[in-house]
């Protein structure tokens, strides 16, 4: 698991579909996302983490981007 794309298919498999129209904001929504399935135990700490390192990364990169502008 590597990019926004492999996060998103993970909230797919639970019925979880993000797109608030903003990467930033639905990157932040992901997190929020994921963070409520590792509380309820729905998913595990290894998947959990992944995802979170991809969301951390993806948050930078649009912070950047953003920066530049």
């Amino acid at each position: 698991m590597k990019t926004l794309y492999d996060v998103q298919q993970v909230l797919k498999r639970f019925g979880i579909y993000v797109y608030v129209g903003k990467r930033l904001w639905d990157i932040e929504l992901m997190s929020i996302e994921l963070d409520r399935l590792y509380k309820e135990q729905v998913i595990d700490q290894p998947t959990f983490l992944t995802c979170k390192m991809v969301l951390k990364r993806e948050h930078q990169i649009e912070e950047g981007q953003a920066n530049d502008k």
